[in-house]
């Protein structure tokens, strides 16, 4: 191998690699910018991003009825279905609230893998193109394409392991608009945070409502500490992830789900009339106040309100 020996060629040896270097990596800026803007958009609406339940049988009334007390809305008729490609069976309703869907599933037998590990259900107005737009963006298929009563399904992995199934159905479904619109919580590594964020707002044609790399530690149970929170909106509805370092004191990392109410005094007596119980008493921190409950069955779920 020879070696450059004279320094100017050295430098400009140099100068020609780091160059190429940030041509490289303007390039693949620019490719994803351009792959964002031709990707489909998928979205139907926030009223269609179901949180998923997953509870024992025989804990499946007591918790739609919990739910229901707490935050109003109605039901579906409840009924038992094969909702998985391979055998299995489950009580399924679905809950229709105010404030958020709740896809709730009580299995009578044990759960194919992967379900249950999945966050979410996006209905999406094409699947096949919702495919195509989710590899392009860097997810991974966990779950192909699969026919259900009702439609079609799949289950996509963004990076850093965030499971989300994807539905579409035959008949396409009306449900009534939101007084406040959920945020999807999703906790994450520093490793993972920004690989996750490209994907999903690839796929989502969502944008960054916010990236603070100091918000208040009291968010993730950690007064004394500071952490990096991004929020991010789309048709899908509002996400927010938590970028942490994984040392969080329970209920946090818990909770899929952050309801916004119009009193959340109110909201908290509701739900524990209604047999919730307070994991964490309400705090303030970025112009909200916040409380983490469980519902009966063990769902747990943030509740937030506007103003300190």
């Amino acid at each position: 191998m020879h070696r450059i020996k004279n320094p100017k060629l050295m430098f400009a040896a140099a100068i020609l690699f780091a160059g190429s270097a940030l041509f490289s990596t303007l390039l693949g800026a620019r490719s994803m910018v351009i792959h964002a803007a031709d990707s489909p958009a998928v979205a139907v609406g926030p009223q269609y991003d179901t949180t998923h339940v997953y509870l024992a049988p025989e804990d499946f009334d007591r918790f739609v009825q919990s739910f229901v007390s707490t935050f109003g809305g109605t039901t579906t008729k409840q009924g038992v279905f094969t909702v998985t490609p391979t055998p299995s069976l489950t009580m399924s309703q679905l809950v229709l609230t105010p404030v958020g869907t709740l896809s709730v599933f009580g299995f009578k037998t044990p759960i194919p893998y992967p379900f249950g590990a999945e966050r979410t259900g996006y209905l999406v107005t094409d699947m096949d193109a919702a495919i195509r737009s989710a590899r392009e963006a860097g997810a991974d298929v966990l779950v192909s394409i699969f026919p259900d009563p009702i439609g079609r399904d799949a289950i996509i992995q963004f990076p850093g392991g965030v499971n989300t199934q994807l539905y579409w159905h035959t008949t396409a479904p009306s449900y009534p608009a939101l007084q406040t619109i959920p945020e999807n919580h999703v906790y994450i590594s520093a490793d993972r945070a920004d690989a996750f964020t490209r994907s999903f707002l690839a796929f989502s044609h969502g944008k960054i409502l916010s990236d603070d790399a100091r918000a208040p530690g009291i968010e993730i149970g950690r007064p004394k500490d500071t952490y990096r929170r991004i929020r991010i909106q789309s048709t899908f509805g509002k996400l927010t992830a938590f970028v942490t370092d994984g040392l969080l004191p329970y209920p946090f990392g818990r909770e899929m789900t952050g309801y916004e109410v119009a009193n959340l005094s109110e909201s908290l007596a509701k739900a524990a009339k209604a047999g919730a119980t307070v994991l964490m008493a309400p705090f303030s921190s970025d112009g909200r106040t916040a409380a983490i409950l469980q519902f009966p069955g063990g769902y747990i779920a943030e509740v937030h309100a506007a103003g300190n």
